[in-house]
């Protein structure tokens, strides 16, 4: 089992190592677009689809990155099968990830995914042997059907049922929660560690929805909460690599670069790879910085008389927008400090999981 815990570990960095150029330089490509946009003015991109001139070719740039962070899941899910598996694997991968995205599984559901697809294969090779004539169909015909199959009957039949039904369960609870007069500092609370849990997950996702829905029926506030919570993963990890770098392998450092912009813009997926470096242990840390920062920015009084906008400078767009970035700040500062008080984050993200040696997956609790 400690074998296989190693191994894993070094699989899953491997998918990380290939992410985070894709992650990294979508999110610049969504970021520059709206910058611009936003010293001309201009919020949101989204009216501007349909017209003609310079607004609409920042919309068309900005949809090509969403689009590249679409992938986020299915790179991942696709080279932690390579990296298990080889060839074979890597198709089955790619498909779980993208259901995944479907599905509202997110990264958790990735990993599931690759992990099915890569030891399907790695089992088939072991356990079927065809005559020496017909090895040739085993990597194009034999495993990748077999793995495809797996991941289809565990994503797709299995997992799409409960997972959907959690969505409906948690939107129509947190809907009552809002209209109930129940206190909105237990609201914050709630929703900054759910957005936080998962990072595009279900969990994320459906209060993400929960929001949207409740904001079609005029009622703002709750966005405010995960708007902000929406930030703080990235931004703490930025914050981390900039002021413990020593804590750091040489890509989690680089990578920090690109989670200023995904702060800036509000995109959880930006801590993705940090988080996986020691789920059991950062999955806690960044609900309670999650919960923490909209608890503050509730105790500020920032409030919504109009949709708010997302990301950073969504601040604009919300009475007491400096309790807003505060409370940003706070759970940021607090993913920072913790995460890098209790994890080491030197570790290997690039290359064949095969190189990667024990002292290189050393991620145990250490304390500086």
């Amino acid at each position: 089992m400690k074998k296989f815990f190693k191994n894993a570990v070094g699989h899953v960095m491997t998918g990380i190592g290939y992410m985070l150029p894709l992650i990294v330089g979508a999110s610049l490509v969504v970021a520059i677009p709206k910058i611009i946009a936003l010293c001309m003015g201009i919020t949101s991109l989204d009216p501007y689809a349909e017209t003609e001139g310079f607004t609409h070719i920042l919309y068309l740039i900005e949809q090509v990155g969403w689009t590249g962070i679409g992938l986020t899941n299915t790179v991942l899910a696709g080279f932690i099968a390579y990296s298990i598996a080889d060839k074979p694997a890597i198709g089955a991968g790619l498909i779980g990830g993208m259901v995944a995205s479907n599905t509202n599984a997110g990264f958790l559901g990735a990993l599931i995914a690759a992990f099915a697809a890569g030891y399907t294969v790695k089992w088939a090779k072991e356990n079927i042997h065809l005559p020496d004539a017909m090895q040739q169909i085993m990597p194009l015909v034999i495993c990748p059907f077999l793995a495809t199959g797996a991941v289809a009957l565990l994503m797709g039949v299995i997992l799409a049922g409960p997972l959907s039904f959690i969505n409906a369960s948690l939107v129509e609870w947190l809907r009552q929660l809002c209209t109930s007069g129940t206190s909105q500092l237990v609201l914050a609370l709630i929703l900054g560690a759910m957005i936080c849990s998962d990072m595009g997950g279900p969990i994320n996702k459906s209060a993400w929805m929960a929001g949207n829905v409740l904001m079609t029926e005029g009622i703002f506030q709750p966005n405010v909460f995960i708007n902000c919570a929406i930030c703080i993963p990235p931004l703490a990890y930025a914050i981390a690599t900039t002021i413990r770098k020593k804590r750091f392998s040489a890509d989690l450092y680089e990578g920090g670069k690109g989670c200023w912009v995904m702060g800036f813009i509000g995109i959880t997926e930006g801590a993705i790879p940090y988080t996986l470096v020691k789920p059991q242990v950062l999955i806690p840390v960044n609900m309670v910085g999650g919960a923490l920062g909209a608890a503050v920015t509730c105790l500020l009084g920032a409030t919504a008389e109009i949709p708010p906008v997302g990301g950073i400078y969504g601040f604009i767009s919300i009475a007491n927008g400096w309790a807003y970035l505060v409370g940003i700040l706070a759970g940021a500062l607090f993913i920072a400090l913790v995460s890098t008080w209790l994890v080491n984050f030197n570790v290997n993200v690039e290359g064949d999981s095969s190189d990667i040696s024990l002292d290189d997956i050393d991620i145990d609790i250490t304390i500086e």
